[in-house]
């Protein structure tokens, strides 16, 4: 979890300053998503609010390769399967959760499956 986490945290920062790059030449739409894609990332490789975060970078992956706002020239997610693969990770970070290095289990405790014993049946 810890290197997933880290992988797609450091692309969805690289990606967000690459569109803060650009300066005053973006849209607001731009700036904003850039300002999303680093923070998220940097939410993600420090594992705080993880499925919150993981869910955003894969919004922002998809607003970057999808034609909603202008790209900077030089951009991360250019090929329809890097994008893709990056929405397919951002998910399964979402789905299965920040992993015991990650400060959200710091702040609120890992969770821990029980699965209760079968009772048996004393006439079989």
């Amino acid at each position: 979890m810890l290197l997933l986490r880290a992988i797609v945290g450091f692309a969805a920062i690289v990606q967000g300053f690459l569109y803060l790059s650009r300066g005053g030449k973006s849209s607001a739409g731009g700036l904003l998503l850039g300002v999303l894609l680093a923070i998220s990332g940097i939410s993600l490789v420090i594992g705080f609010l993880t499925p919150i975060a993981s869910i955003l970078a894969g919004v922002g992956c998809v607003a970057s390769n999808t034609s909603w706002l202008p790209t900077p020239v030089t951009t991360l997610f250019d090929g329809q399967l890097v994008s893709l693969e990056m929405i397919v990770m951002a998910v399964s970070i979402a789905m299965l959760g920040p992993g015991a290095f990650a400060l959200d289990a710091r702040l609120f405790g890992r969770r821990e499956i029980v699965i209760p014993p079968v009772p048996r049946d004393p006439e079989v």
